[in-house]
Parts: C-alpha cells; sequence; structure tokens
C-alpha cells in the first residue's frame, strides 16, 4: 500500500505538471455552518478534476518499453480526461473506455486530447471489463481510476497541500466513488495530524464502499447526479486504507447533492459537478457534526453536463420557493386574468408562464382554473403574494411545493 513517503515522491513528481489549486475559507459558508470551512479549488485544474493528479503520477513512471506500448483506462470521465491529457503531454498512446452514459461534455473533452474513446457498457464495471480485454489483445498498460498504489498517492498530495497551506484543518470531508481520492487523502493526512478527523462521503443510490467495510448490504441505485462517485465496486487496495484510517462514512441523497451544487454556484461563484458537491452535502446535512470544527472540503471536479446543471438550478429555485407554481379559481370573464396580473405584480412577483385549464377541471361551467408559474423572493414572498390573491377575492392555493429529485 502507498505510504507517505510515496505520496511525497508523488508531489515532486507532479511538480509543475497539475496545477497546487487553492484552499481558501468561504466565510459565507462558515456562518452558515457553524464551522470554519475550507475549500479546496481542484475544479481549477486543466481537465477541471483532481483525476489529474493520479494520471500525471502513474503516467510518469511507466519505463520506455511501456510508453511504447500505450495505456488503457476505464472512466465515467474524469479519470479518462485525466489519463488523456497527460498521455498526449507525455507523447503516449492511450485508449479510453466509457459507458455510455457519460455525459457528452466529458466524451467530447477527452476525444479533444487525441485519445481514442470506446463507448462500452452501462457501468463502470462494464466498461472495466472491455478495458481489461483491450489490454490483453493489445498489450496496452492499464490504469485503473483507483485501485492502483501510483494513483493513490497521486491524489494524496492534495491532503499533503490543504494541511501545508491550512495546518489548523482538523477534519476532512471527502467524497469517495472508488475510493482513491479519500484513500490517498487519509494516508496523507494521518502522517502529519494522526488527531484529524476523517469523513467519507458517498452517494446514497452508490455506497459501495460503505457495503464493503461495513457489511451492510445497501442496495445500489442505477443512477445519479454525482455520475463520478457512482461506482459499483470499491477498490481493494482503497477499502483496506479506508477501513483502517478513517473514522466515519456518510451518505447523501440526490436532493442533498442539488442543494450543495446551487449554493456553490451562488456563493462561491465555482462550477462543480455531483461528486465534488457530495462533501459540502455532508455538511449541511449534519451541520451540528461540525460546529466550531476546522473542515477542508474538496471540489475534485467541475464537468457537468450543462443541461443537468440547468435542471438542478431550476430545481434549486423552486426549493427555495423563488420559482412557485399556483392555481387560482376564477371567474371566466373578461379582466379575470388582468386583474390576477395586476395582483401578482403590486405583490411583487413575476410571472413566468400562465395556463388556462377549462375542460379539465371540476369547477362549474364559466368558471376557470388559471396556473401561473412565478419567480419571487423566497418563501415569505410566495405566502404575500397568496395573500394578496385573497385579499383581491381570488381563491388561490400553492402547487407542488418541493421539487422531485433529479434521476428519481
Amino acid at each position: 500500500m502507498p505510504d507517505f513517503a510515496a505520496i511525497e515522491a508523488a508531489a515532486l513528481r507532479i511538480d509543475g505538471q497539475v496545477l497546487r489549486t487553492p484552499c481558501v475559507e468561504s466565510r459565507t459558508l462558515s456562518e452558515l455552518t457553524g464551522a470554519r470551512v475550507f475549500l479546496k479549488f481542484e475544479n481549477l485544474q486543466f481537465t477541471a478534476s483532481f483525476k489529474e493528479r493520479g494520471a500525471c503520477n502513474k503516467l510518469a513512471q511507466l519505463d520506455a518499453a511501456e510508453r511504447a506500448r500505450g495505456v488503457v483506462a476505464m472512466s465515467a470521465g474524469n479519470h479518462a480526461q485525466g489519463v488523456a491529457y497527460h498521455a498526449q503531454r507525455l507523447g503516449i498512446r492511450a485508449v479510453i473506455v466509457m459507458p455510455r452514459f457519460t455525459p457528452g461534455v466529458k466524451i467530447e473533452r477527452t476525444r479533444g486530447f487525441s485519445a481514442e474513446v470506446v463507448l462500452q457498457g452501462d457501468t463502470l464495471d462494464e466498461a472495466r471489463a472491455h478495458a481489461l480485454e483491450l489490454a490483453r489483445q493489445q498489450g496496452l498498460v492499464f490504469v485503473h481510476p483507483y485501485d492502483d498504489e501510483a494513483i493513490v498517492a497521486g491524489q494524496g498530495t492534495i491532503a499533503l497541500e490543504m494541511l501545508q497551506d491550512v495546518p489548523e484543518i482538523d477534519t476532512l470531508v471527502v467524497s469517495i466513488g472508488g475510493g482513491g481520492l479519500m484513500a490517498g487523502m487519509a494516508v496523507a493526512a494521518r502522517a502529519l495530524r494522526p488527531d484529524i478527523r476523517l469523513v467519507g462521503v458517498q452517494a446514497q443510490r452508490f455506497p459501495s464502499m460503505v457495503n464493503a467495510v461495513q457489511g451492510t448490504q445497501l442496495p445500489m441505485g442505477r443512477s445519479s447526479i454525482a455520475e463520478g462517485i457512482a461506482v459499483g465496486t470499491a477498490g481493494r487496495i482503497t477499502q483496506d486504507i479506508v477501513r483502517r484510517l478513517v473514522d466515519e462514512l456518510v451518505l447523501v441523497d440526490e436532493g442533498d447533492i442539488e442543494q450543495a451544487i446551487v449554493m456553490l454556484l451562488e456563493i462561491e461563484k465555482t462550477l462543480v459537478e455531483g461528486a465534488g458537491a457530495a462533501g459540502l452535502a455532508a455538511l449541511l446535512k449534519d451541520r451540528p457534526a461540525y460546529a466550531g470544527r476546522t473542515v477542508g472540503l474538496v471540489l475534485c471536479g467541475g464537468n457537468i453536463d450543462p443541461l443537468l446543471l440547468a435542471a438542478i438550478i431550476e430545481r434549486g429555485m423552486v426549493r427555495a420557493g423563488r420559482l412557485v407554481r399556483i392555481r387560482v379559481e376564477a371567474r371566466d370573464v373578461p379582466g379575470t386574468l388582468a386583474r390576477i396580473a395586476a395582483t401578482v405584480a403590486e405583490a411583487g412577483a413575476n410571472v413566468n408562464e400562465v395556463h388556462h385549464q377549462r375542460a379539465f377541471t371540476l369547477l362549474a361551467a364559466q368558471n376557470v382554473e388559471i396556473e401561473l408559474v412565478l419567480q419571487t423572493r423566497g418563501q415569505d414572498h410566495v405566502e404575500s403574494v397568496l395573500q394578496a390573491l385573497h385579499a383581491a377575492g381570488f381563491h388561490a392555493q400553492r402547487q407542488g411545493a418541493a421539487a422531485p429529485s433529479i434521476g428519481a
């Protein structure tokens, strides 16, 4: 297993080849959570993910014969881009096997680094099987995304940098898929701060590490907005390290992750994918457990599909009450809609959509249901708008107060 010396060697090896990303305090998140919250902006790497570190460390150690043969990797996107980019930089052929569900933005970025992309299988396990077969057939060096000592050591350089920059960090909250990031950071952090608290975070739909370490049999889902940590099988190397060094494993659901993505976008003006928001999701879900502590979070990736991001933002606005759907029952006579719109405007809300329902309603004839989608300032403002409509003589009620989770 990689030790602290291997992580120090990796730091020297990748120095100048990957970005030493900033680790800075978020004052707003600190105020909201009661902890001092420091963010490590790994989404600022050239490929927008921490995966560059392990890939660079692995490829830099290949001998001349291995470089001549080329490499093959399987990945849902971020490991793919890290391997492809550093293989291109080092003049090594790279074949990347990606599951068919991989977001288009990650596929195109990987191809942009001159990698040969093969779409195979619906899961990472199926993609891995095909990658191993290609390695056997073509003599390629297989570069595992997490179950490899060189990969784990490269990811561990993140904790090295964080504790050098902010020595007072006493808690690290880190997302887990296969476990390479958490394992590497745990080895480094325990060597530098034996008393540090280490918390691993998994998507509730993919509790593979939790099952492996705790011996549970929690059900596995089929999809998650955090596809970067939607891993069906924990690594052998990584689960041994996590079992030995990590204090706690927690699960976060899709809604928790969505909320964290929107908060980071609004508060920090930074874009993260689902896996990159998992640490903040865990912190927000259990704030009392972190109150008074100095917490380090890794924003481990920023590759998110634009359409998915748009859906998450819209759902976030619904949860916050800033986008609301209300139904108004009224007489179907000229001027009614104008009165409703004027009442809404006087209450300070903006109308996004209007829909009249005449046929599919139980109201008496000559009555109509008018559904409005409004932009508001929040939950209290919604109540003010409803009160204004009631005062104007309309029967109005809110519809669908909560947004469904994406992928539900």
